[in-house]
């Protein structure tokens, strides 16, 4: 029997009619991803950059959420050709690659997420469980159909560049880390930094101008809300570590004296 390939996250956000909210699976349990693909949220992101995942753990936390109605995104620890091969074959659909600070950076992501001649990416579908093993049909000549490339724009020099990023074809859209472009401006720990805020903010615009989604981290509710009113198709507004480290905090402050 053939078959499918899921939605990524491009069709999520060329269908949505809102804008799309998630939060980041960064513990590496698959039992988590799965209790947080059932919340209701509509974008699950697993994190290999920040959360102690291999190959093995992402592989599990895919196969944990597929059967909910959530997309699924995953971000590598690095911009790097080889990592993003070896995500693509056991199924990532969605990538959000970070530290992407030039149009360069952006056509090296771009080209290790696509089969020649497009990009570089090595052709081992029939050992892949992105073609479930040459069971989905043509999907090597489909496969670019069926993969979102997502970069973060998290530096100073990253924001300077972001016309011509988002210009790069295979760029499907662009999300904003705050924390680290926070730090790259000297705002380290100062994510609400007018200067900061100001400069997601052109990030936004740029990609409203450039016909692509973008995205962007902001856990705090009224942050997160007014990148919503700025126009990000994306809000990514909580993890499950800082919810169970904050939850467990409550638990404790509620019952043990201080």
């Amino acid at each position: 029997m053939p078959f499918r390939v899921d939605p990524s996250l491009k069709d999520a956000l060329a269908d949505a009619t809102r804008p799309l909210v998630g939060m980041w699976v960064s513990s590496g349990s698959a039992l988590m991803a799965e209790i947080c693909a059932g919340s209701g949220l509509d974008v699950v992101l697993v994190d290999g950059e920040h959360g102690p995942n291999g190959l093995e753990g992402i592989l599990a936390q895919l196969q944990a959420v597929r059967g909910h109605p959530v997309t699924a995104v995953v971000r590598p620890p690095v911009n790097d050709a080889v990592v993003i091969k070896q995500y693509l074959d056991i199924g990532v659909q969605s990538l959000m690659v970070p530290m992407v600070h030039t149009a360069a950076d952006a056509e090296a992501a771009a080209a290790a997420a696509h089969y020649p001649p497009r990009g570089v990416r090595g052709v081992g579908s029939a050992l892949a469980r992105s073609s479930r093993w040459n069971r989905i049909p043509d999907y090597v000549q489909r496969a670019s159909e069926t993969i979102t490339v997502m970069v973060q724009i998290e530096s100073a020099e990253a924001v300077g560049n972001v016309a011509d990023i988002l210009a790069v074809d295979g760029i499907d859209a662009i999300f904003l880390g705050p924390a680290d472009l926070a730090a790259s401006m000297g705002r380290l720990g100062a994510q609400d930094h007018p200067e900061v805020v100001a400069a997601v903010e052109h990030c936004i615009a740029a990609a409203k101008a450039a016909g692509k989604p973008a995205g962007v981290n902001a856990f705090a509710e009224a942050t997160a809300r007014h990148y919503l009113g700025a126009g990000a198709g994306l809000v990514v507004v909580g993890a499950d570590v800082t919810l169970l480290a904050r939850g467990s905090e409550g638990l404790a402050a509620t019952y043990i004296p201080q």
